[in-house]
This record gives C-alpha cells, sequence and structure tokens, in this order.
C-alpha cells in the first residue's frame, strides 16, 4: 500500500493546517489509520488514530484539543486537522495504515512519505 501525504507548509502558531493522506488503488477503509511525527534527533512518535469507520478516535496528550483526525472512506483519505498548532508541533508528518488496531509506530505495516509541518512562533 503506497501512501501519500500532504498538506503540509509553514504556518504560523495559532493558525491552522490541514493533512492529508490517500493511496491511490486501494481503499483506505479497511486499515486502521494513524498519524506521526518526527522532529529532527527525536523518535517518531505518535499523533492520533482513527478506527476503521471513523467512530473511535486516539490522540497523544500533546495535540488533543487541537488537533483531529478524521477520514473519508467514500473519498478513500483520511486527514489531520490542525488547530493552533505551536512550534513544538514543527516535525515531519506521516500516515500509516495498519490492518490492527495500535497506537505505536511498531504495529503499522505501512506508510506514507511524510510531510513538513513548520511552525513559526
Amino acid at each position: 500500500v503506497q501512501l501519500q501525504a500532504s498538506g503540509g507548509g509553514l504556518v504560523q502558531a495559532g493558525g491552522s493546517l490541514r493533512l492529508s493522506c490517500v493511496a491511490p488503488g486501494r481503499t483506505l477503509s479497511s486499515f486502521f489509520m494513524g498519524w506521526f511525527r518526527q522532529a529532527p534527533g527525536k523518535e517518531r512518535e505518535f499523533v492520533a488514530a482513527i478506527n476503521w469507520s471513523g467512530g473511535n478516535t486516539y490522540y497523544a496528550d500533546s495535540v488533543k484539543g487541537r488537533f483531529t483526525i478524521s477520514r473519508d472512506n467514500a473519498e478513500n483519505a483520511v486527514y489531520l486537522q490542525m488547530n493552533s498548532p505551536k512550534p513544538e508541533d514543527t516535525a515531519v508528518y506521516y500516515c500509516a495504515a495498519s490492518s490492527r488496531y495500535g497506537l505505536t509506530a511498531f504495529e503499522f505495516d505501512y506508510w506514507g512519505q511524510g510531510t513538513q509541518v513548520t511552525v513559526s512562533s
């Protein structure tokens, strides 16, 4: 499964940004989906995840209340709405797909190429 993440860029703190993840030619509805991020010199960390139907979502404490993960199975896409980002949210963001529930990077089978998000203060 080839995942394509997009929507990154430069955003001011307090602004908003929406990341998208698609998988051309594949049905994302069969996957548990997640977003992870990795800042320079740091480990890849969990950001948010969503179950197959979109009825259950999961967030890292650091983004809870600011970021929203969603999916549109008809459009075969997963999104991460980033509201009120902070400079510490600066990282490369990756979307990932798993055939099972999981909130750690090891539990995801497929990864996108990443999209850079830079939050200026």
